[in-house]
């Protein structure tokens, strides 16, 4: 019997344009598909039901994906490389197959497996998948990362981008290898959400892929900052579980380019100019992976914050008295999403309005997010902190009540997240309430004076960098 590889899926859960997979199905050998689950239960610091639910449908789509291949997706739960080495002892694997991970987390196992392929005499292929141009591609004349996004963007934008690769023909997996069911939420001992969340899997994100292409990043640059329309693409959670492959969506994107009217084109090269911020943040991450526990700008290392009290709950509930925050932050409880630009302003709010740590924020976003990615996420927080990398400066805070005005001027954004608010004018929801009269009944007079909290906020940056 012909000895088989392993091809270990992470975040690459789909068939077509799969770097590893589409490497493994070529080595005329059998090919064991596998996942490992976590085996963490209840609570977790980067994550939650939302995404653990969007995970076990795309893994249940992955499975019936592989059988139409000659495939059958093996799970197993555990250590990932305590499992991979009793995987190739039980089927005498010549060789592993794998996507590499953009967070320190993951680089760690892999020079984990790396090691283990060595000492058992194992083939270890790690390929590059999850972005256009990995970190190690793009950096300044001089050999240092970038920190800055623009001169980034400019190198990112001139180098030839990759192109597809093929789905498999055929995979051949042995049959016999034992196999945990498929998993739900209740594996990690989590309830079902109870937030509506897109359907998963690889086909669902394939039409969601081209409805956006057809249709709605042709007015990306004019819609994209009003969180009432849709205007985005909603790929972020596709993105994020490998639902779809970048390539694929960087090249149906310039093919579209090609043929449309200049208003179209620039749109369309505003969206791509948002994929290339998020391999910036993967860069970032992977250069300085102490990003996640420490400000990037060393200037702010240390800097003060209050200790979460009633406001930091106020502010997950999405009872804080301003409406587009509260908004926001409901869209986040019910839908498992919030638009890009309401995250900047929630995001703001909780680090120069109420004066707490980024991290927590950071920690609520990822728990909720069906479309949670670790470098993404810390790059948006630490912006909007005024502390990451090509960060907003500190002296730039946003106003809850002038975005409104910009944003939402129509409040449709904000009533459908509140429905206290539904018969309230919407202009209201462009100032403080006059008169200590709370907009409606039921909704919640603002918890703090932006002006004043403002000024403290300023003050504190100011005096904090003189240090």
């Amino acid at each position: 019997m012909q000895r088989p590889v392993i091809h270990w899926f992470r975040r690459d859960l789909r068939i077509s344009d799969n770097t590893a997979l589409f490497h493994a199905s070529r080595c005329s050998q059998p090919v064991i598909p596998v996942y490992f689950l976590s085996s963490w239960k209840k609570k977790h610091f980067w994550t939650g039901a939302n995404r653990q639910h969007f995970l076990c449908g795309s893994l249940a789509s992955l499975s019936k994906n592989l059988e139409t291949i000659g495939g059958t997706l093996t799970i197993r739960e555990g250590g990932a490389i305590a499992e991979l080495e009793k995987l190739i002892h039980e089927t005498k694997a010549t060789a592993i197959y794998f996507n590499r991970d953009p967070d320190p987390f993951g680089r760690r196992m892999e020079q984990e497996l790396s090691d283990l392929c060595s000492k058992l005499g194992v083939e270890c292929y790690g390929h590059d998948d999850i972005a256009l141009h990995n970190p190690e591609e793009i950096k300044t004349q001089s050999g240092t990362p970038y920190k800055v996004f623009t001169p980034y963007y400019n190198n990112w934008k001139s180098l030839e981008k990759p192109s597809p690769h093929p789905k498999p023909r055929v995979l051949n997996t042995p049959k016999g290898v034992t196999s945990m069911d498929l998993p739900s939420v209740k594996h990690w001992d989590l309830e079902p959400p109870e937030a509506k969340i897109p359907q998963a899997g690889e086909k669902a994100a394939t039409e969601r892929m081209n409805h956006a292409i057809s249709g709605i990043i042709g007015s990306y640059g004019k819609r994209r900052d009003l969180p009432a329309e849709e205007g985005t693409s909603r790929l972020s959670q596709d993105l994020r579980h490998g639902l779809i492959s970048i390539r694929t969506l960087y090249k149906k994107v310039a093919e579209k380019m090609n043929s449309s009217d200049p208003a179209t084109k620039g749109s369309l090269e505003i969206y791509l100019k948002e994929l290339a911020w998020r391999e910036f943040y993967f860069a970032i991450l992977h250069h300085f992976p102490d990003v996640l526990t420490h400000e990037f700008n060393a200037d702010w290392h240390g800097l003060p914050w209050d200790e979460p009290g009633e406001n930091f709950q106020l502010w997950k509930e999405g009872r804080t008295g301003f409406p587009l925050v509260d908004a926001g932050m409901r869209q986040l409880l019910k839908t498992g999403f919030m638009h890009n630009r309401v995250r900047m302003i929630t995001a703001m709010f909780l680090t120069k309005d109420l004066h707490i740590d980024w991290k927590l924020g950071e920690s609520w976003f990822m728990q909720h997010l069906t479309d949670g990615e670790i470098a993404s996420n810390n790059g948006g927080w630490q912006w909007s902190a005024g502390t990451g990398a090509d960060a907003a400066p500190y002296f730039r805070i946003q106003n809850p009540w002038s975005q409104t005005a910009k944003y939402d001027a129509e409040g449709i954004y904000i009533k459908r997240w509140i429905p206290e608010l539904k018969n309230v004018d919407p202009k209201k929801f462009q100032k403080p309430p006059e008169g200590g009269t709370a907009l409606a009944s039921g909704y919640p007079l603002p918890c703090v004076d932006h002006k004043t909290e403002r000024e403290r906020t300023l003050a504190t940056f100011k005096n904090y960098k003189k240090i």
